[in-house]
């Protein structure tokens, strides 16, 4: 790889440094001596238009509002892409690139790596981070038109790239059947923690409100989440078994959450259930410190199945014993350091939860094989190693790849 080699990374869903995937990315291209630039939205307290963080140029577009429906999710895109086009003819001429790398959700972005590939030949990389054919058809529940669309756009994106990052070896066979790649220019990148910076913390004292047991759960509140399952859980447990010893932290953000406290307090749980909204950062590490007990409520469909889910890699890092429904990748990931729900049923999540709660023998047995587990898989710097190898695939002369590195694949044994 070029030593002058320099990279523009764009994403559109969350901000940098907030976006952790993103983020350590960008910090390890960094770090093998590269000039990265980022394109992003506004997000929290990051709001300036252009700075330089830890020698990385980071370029800020706003958005309008967080969409919902196939016409809000136009307007969004449409509005974003015309920022993205725009900010990247500013980091062209005001720190240059070699590579576009384009991190999805959309599978739009293609159109302005393309364009810099026909016009000036920079290469793409394709950072696959969701299957949005499969997202379709778990959020509405039907596949059609844009189910269609959403397919067509995304073997477009893989057609155009030059290499792509898979988070898993699921995503790495969509990209190779689906996508059309040749398999020695997908790359898996997992999305996991840095383990040097990503440690438990005293708890967040506030956050427990004093309950004996404190479950939690981290991560996004679409549709096809689960967190309603999660509600419904505590519903379960509170109103039902009528334990009164237990809370539930839900820590994140997204188009649900406004449904979700309405449920929560129609079921009287506002006492026992507490949303803290968008979390990063010490706060981030405080409350996941508080929990006792993690869940993952994602209930299994053709989605969640091929999903890593990033929540798996923070509660085994961190020693959090958890409950999660029995999906493909998840089982991968956490083998014997979980417990799986069936059926899709809150009623078993409950149970499952309870049982945790009851015997601290299990949870404590869970919660030392998940960081033995995250110990020996999770290394971010063998991570970084196949993100550089796919760089040097990409900046080769044309019709050269370098050998690919392969990660070390993820048991599927489980309980």
């Amino acid at each position: 790889m070029p030593k002058s080699a320099s990279v523009l990374i764009i994403v559109e869903n969350l901000t940098v440094p907030l976006d952790r995937r993103v983020w350590q990315e960008a910090r390890a291209l960094r770090d093998a001596g590269h000039t990265v630039s980022v394109i992003c939205p506004v997000g929290g307290r990051y709001t300036a238009s252009y700075e330089v963080l830890e020698g990385i140029h980071v370029f800020r577009h706003p958005l309008p509002y967080e969409a919902d429906g196939p016409l809000g999710y136009l307007v969004e895109y449409t509005w974003a892409l015309a920022w993205e086009f725009a900010l990247s003819v500013k980091a062209h001429f005001k720190v240059g690139f070699d590579v576009v790398q384009a991190c999805n959700p959309p599978d739009l972005l293609f159109l302005i790596a393309g364009f810099w590939k026909l016009i000036l030949g920079k290469r793409f990389v394709f950072d696959h981070h969701d299957i949005n054919p499969e997202l379709y058809e778990a959020k509405f529940n039907k596949r059609g038109f844009f189910h269609a669309l959403l397919t067509k756009l995304e073997r477009w994106t893989f057609r155009t790239a030059d290499a792509s990052i898979a988070t898993n070896e699921t995503f790495k066979d969509i990209a190779v059947k689906r996508g059309g790649m040749d398999p020695n220019r997908v790359y898996i990148v997992r999305s996991i923690p840095d383990v040097g910076r990503f440690k438990r913390v005293a708890p967040d004292a506030a956050l427990r409100a004093g309950f004996e047991h404190v479950i939690g759960y981290v991560g996004i509140m679409g549709a096809q989440d689960g967190v309603d399952l999660l509600v419904t859980a505590m519903d379960e447990m509170v109103n039902v078994q009528g334990r009164k010893d237990v809370g539930c932290v839900i820590v994140g953000s997204g188009t649900e959450l406004p449904n979700l406290q309405r449920m929560a307090a129609e079921r009287g749980l506002d006492g026992h259930v507490r949303f803290t909204g968008f979390l990063s950062g010490a706060p981030l590490l405080a409350a996941l410190s508080s929990f006792d007990v993690g869940v993952i409520p994602d209930p299994k469909n053709t989605y969640n199945d091929k999903i890593s889910m990033n929540k798996a890699f923070e509660y085994m890092t961190l020693g959090i014993p958890f409950v999660q429904f029995d999906l493909m990748e998840g089982r991968k990931i956490a083998g014997e350091a979980a417990l799986y729900a069936a059926d899709n049923s809150p009623v078993d999540l409950a149970r499952q939860i309870g049982r945790l709660i009851d015997e601290p023998d299990l949870a404590a047995q869970l919660a030392s094989e998940g960081q033995v587990r995250a110990k020996a898989l999770l290394d971010w710097d063998a991570e970084a190693a196949r993100l550089i190898a796919c760089y040097q695939t990409v900046l080769a002369p044309r019709g050269r790849a370098a050998s690919p590195v392969h990660p070390a694949p993820l048991s599927a044994s489980g309980r």
